[in-house]
């Protein structure tokens, strides 16, 4: 048996689209490059030209964000066993949300304007107990729809047994 709770023994990751990565690198851009360009246009309009280089700092978060998301995206996966499904998330402070098949209510399929453009969606599942819902983000729409089907025809089972 594995010593690592984040590792289990015979669990095949899927991870999740890159494109997810994408997604947030673009909108973390349009979020600082504004912010930046602010930054030049007042330390050239109003102030002495040395404080353009204020500019600087917004263009260093967003260097540091992308390389951040980059392994946030990579750390993201979901595992499907015979009772329950496993999500994980995070690099430096990471988790595994376990959801017994059973104790699934519903499952959702979301995509906003942004995803939908470019393909990817979210599979959000709702339990009994609110503390327990976990979200899988960046599933291709074809995987997000077998995913959905197969999680509701599973929780369906499991509830039929009880």
């Amino acid at each position: 048996m594995s010593a690592d709770p984040f590792a289990p023994d015979d669990v095949h990751w899927h991870a999740v689209s890159r494109r997810l990565a994408v997604a947030r690198r673009l909108l973390t851009a349009l979020t600082l490059v504004p912010v930046a360009l602010a930054l030049v246009v007042v330390g050239v309009l109003v102030g002495p030209g040395w404080l353009a280089l204020l500019a600087l700092l917004p263009l260093l978060v967003l260097g540091w964000a992308w390389w951040v998301i980059g392994r946030q995206v990579g750390a993201t996966g979901y595992a499907e066993r015979d009772d329950d499904l496993l999500v994980r998330k995070g690099i430096l402070f990471r988790s595994i949300v376990v959801v017994p098949y059973g104790r699934m209510q519903f499952v959702d399929v979301e995509a906003g304007p942004l995803a939908r453009r470019l393909g990817y969606a979210t599979v959000r599942l709702h339990t009994a107990s609110p503390g327990t819902d976990a979200s899988i983000p960046g599933l291709s729409p074809d995987e997000a729809a077998r995913l959905r089907d197969r999680l509701a025809q599973r929780g369906e089972a499991r509830l039929a047994g009880l």
